[in-house]
């Protein structure tokens, strides 16, 4: 097995071996993976945090050994890059920039220096909305996992992962995580709720906040109210998405 990590800012993950493809996630500054297999300019990955595969640019990607990959700890037990950009500095004087939610810890590895400040996952629930807010009108983009374009499970994914706990990569899948509560009085700040699609699949998620409101992407990171039949958009003076369930996942 072969391993590797991003070097860079932003690195895209595609659905296909080919740059006109869908985009179906990002890595971020520090996040590791296994290479599963390598053509000549692309290699399918298995991303660490969730197990999400897709195809990345040999020349997006840095390898490692498998003693550097096993002894790296991952960005929700090490904490993660708590400014909207921060910088790290490379051996040649150079600043790459770090987003949110960066496994800044693992800038050694690339043979650089971290210079910003970090989450301490120990805060748990306490920082979750604080956390998310950092988000706030961030342009919704599918795959996106950045302050610069994220979708709704992209966002319930950083905002977890800065805070200590590691969320697979879609609603679906997160909402298969947690203990599902019976009603919404039941729920507290940071608290998943889960919605479904026209299809009644679940394909939306967001965070509850305090006097029924909720954070979640659509359209942009933005704030609705929220109550038992769904998410209500004063904006457009409809419900936008029907509840499903609301987990507990801290």
């Amino acid at each position: 097995m072969r391993y590797g990590i991003c070097p860079l800012s932003l690195v895209p993950v595609y659905e296909s071996p080919e740059g006109t493809a869908s985009l179906r996630s990002q890595l971020l500054f520090g996040e590791c993976f296994k290479i599963l297999e390598s053509r000549k300019v692309w290699s399918r990955i298995r991303v660490r945090l969730d197990q999400t595969e897709g195809w990345v640019r040999n020349d997006q990607l840095l390898e490692l050994t498998e003693e550097q990959y096993t002894s790296s700890p991952s960005g929700t037990s090490a904490g993660c890059a708590a400014d909207l950009i921060g910088h790290s500095c490379t051996r040649e004087g150079l600043l790459l920039p770090v987003l949110l939610g960066s496994d800044a810890h693992n800038a050694p590895l690339l043979g650089q220096h971290f210079e910003g400040t970090s989450f301490n996952p120990s805060e748990g629930r306490d920082q979750l909305i604080r956390t998310a807010l950092m988000y706030l009108n961030s342009p919704e983009m599918a795959g996106g996992r950045s302050p610069f374009g994220i979708d709704a499970g992209g966002l319930a994914q950083m905002v977890y992962k800065c805070c200590g706990v590691a969320l697979r990569r879609t609603p679906s899948e997160q909402a298969a995580e947690g203990t599902a509560l019976s009603f919404i009085e039941e729920s507290l700040p940071g608290d998943l709720a889960f919605f479904d699609g026209p299809d009644g699949q679940i394909n939306h998620v967001g965070l509850i906040m305090k006097d029924n409101y909720i954070i979640h992407a659509f359209g942009r990171v933005r704030i609705d109210r929220i109550d038992h039949s769904g998410i209500f958009n004063s904006e457009l003076r409809n419900y936008t998405h029907p509840l499903r369930v609301i987990k507990k996942i801290l």
